[in-house]
């Protein structure tokens, strides 16, 4: 299989060619940037750095728009027929009609054939990627991207994959299902199940996966979850070690919070995850990613136990410094929580840097913790995500507003209202915002006219109407 080649290995002309097109992408020369990026992959097929910055690029370029030739499919008919014969010429006729129309679905899907068929599956990688990018929602795509994941080796992409599915769709018991797949595939690696050198260790890690298996199955009745818990935990402590009895005993624990919803359930999941954890020295990608999630649920049921009490008036009954150390404890917690959120977004883009969508996820909790300088880099990136830029550029124009860069912000918000046509919930969330810009800037006339747009449309939008009606009676 061909090898995929860094920037360290493309020939001397090639490199001098990457130089100049990274620094005509610095001065937006994006054609000029384009072409010569094609031409190192003429050469130099498997440079994949190349053809992701290419990608991007492209996209730039476009904007976002599509090519008055995005519904044909003549290039991928042709290039259907070459993939076999000739996929390299095909993965060619892919990107140079990707140059007008970068996120087409059909030309990207010729791409991952072509790449596939000529031993580049990172290539078809890339192409699925392009596609979810342009559209988050296409499940279908995400499958597809998954099975291939795992058919290359990377099981922990496919977990997150897979996980970007059944947050879209909980129903979707094939993602689950496949999702529990690759994080035992994961585990596997990591413990060194995929080297065996031998008959006897293939048996043996079969018999291992066989018997994990079946002993995770999830038990129905909780009378039988609490006897088994019953009998094995006095083993555990005859045998604190047992890494496979801890990860029987952890599920049994999970069964148990499934069907309790309990503080003391899902405290014991996350204590004997914690254990496999340290058993196997964090060597288990599926285990971590289990910890974070149960620290998360953990932090949102301790957050919710408080509110809850202030809703039914505990603070009436206690002193008032009592109470306020209730509301201390309240935003401790909200805190972590949302430096748990950023800090997953933020490895989940450390993992795929090129991914725009995860960009702006982290843009998004990033504004949420009230960190507005470093939520403006990752949002202009994820505004040339044709999906997220409606409401990457809206949350730049709150960015700006919050450092007080009201002019900035007036830009965004202009530039993000004109590209909506219809006066749907975001367009009239993004002229209320403008209009209270324009209303601190003491542009009073231009302030009232985003009111009026909405009042004309949605009379009951916020204080509009007020807005609107005192300014006639004044």
């Amino acid at each position: 299989m061909p090898s995929i080649q860094t920037e360290k290995e493309l020939s001397d002309n090639a490199r001098a060619l990457w130089q100049k097109a990274v620094h005509a992408v610095e001065l937006r020369n994006y054609g000029y940037a384009i072409s010569l990026i094609q031409n190192i992959l003429k050469e130099f097929p498997g440079f994949l750095e190349g053809r992701e910055r290419l990608r991007k690029v492209e996209i730039l370029a476009t904007k976002g728009k599509k090519s008055f030739l995005s519904g044909l499919s003549t290039a991928s008919l042709k290039g259907a027929g070459m993939v076999k014969k000739d996929p390299l010429a095909a993965i060619e006729l892919a990107e140079k009609n990707l140059e007008s129309d970068p996120t087409n679905a059909q030309i990207n899907h010729l791409l991952k054939e072509a790449g596939k068929a000529a031993g580049y599956p990172e290539i078809a990688v890339l192409a699925l990627r392009t596609i979810i990018d342009a559209n988050p929602t296409d499940v279908k795509t995400m499958h597809e991207l998954g099975e291939l994941f795992i058919s290359i080796n990377r099981p922990d992409d496919a977990v997150d994959l897979y996980g970007r599915i059944v947050e879209i769709n909980p129903a979707d018991l094939t993602a689950v299902k496949r999702s529990k797949d690759a994080s035992a595939t994961a585990s596997m690696k990591s413990g060194g199940w995929d080297k065996a050198t031998s008959y006897r260790d293939l048996m043996k890690n079969k018999e291992e996966a066989i018997s994990l298996e079946q002993k995770s199955r999830v038990v129905k009745s909780l009378d039988m979850i609490e006897e088994q818990l019953a009998e094995l935990t006095p083993q555990l402590e005859a045998n604190p070690e047992n890494v496979d009895l801890t990860r029987r005993i952890a599920i049994l624990w999970d069964n148990r919070f499934e069907q309790k919803q309990d503080t003391e359930s899902l405290d014991g999941v996350f204590y004997y995850y914690h254990e496999i954890d340290r058993l196997v020295g964090g060597a288990d990608p599926g285990v971590t990613r289990k910890l974070s999630t149960l620290s998360m649920q953990r932090v949102d049921m301790h957050i919710k136990g408080i509110e809850d009490w202030f809703a039914q008036g505990g603070d009436q009954h206690v002193t008032a410094d009592e109470a306020n150390a209730y509301r201390v404890e309240l935003d401790g917690l909200k805190q972590q929580k949302a430096d748990q959120l950023i800090g997953d977004a933020r490895k989940r883009v450390e993992r795929n840097p090129t991914d725009l969508q995860l960009r702006f996820e982290l843009g998004e909790q990033l504004v949420r913790a009230g960190q507005y300088t470093e939520a403006i880099q990752e949002l202009q990136r994820a505004k040339q995500n044709p999906n997220a830029r409606l409401k990457a550029m809206n949350l730049l124009g709150q960015c700006y507003t919050e450092k007080n860069m009201l002019d900035l912000a007036v830009k965004q918000f202009q530039e993000c209202a004109s590209e909506i046509l219809a006066m749907d919930a975001t367009k009239k969330e993004v002229l209320y915002s403008l209009g209270l810009v324009f209303e601190r800037m003491g542009k009073k006339d231009d302030s009232l006219k985003c009111m009026k747009d909405i009042y004309e449309v949605d009379y009951g939008y916020r204080d509009v109407a007020q807005r609107v009606e005192q300014s006639y009676a004044s």
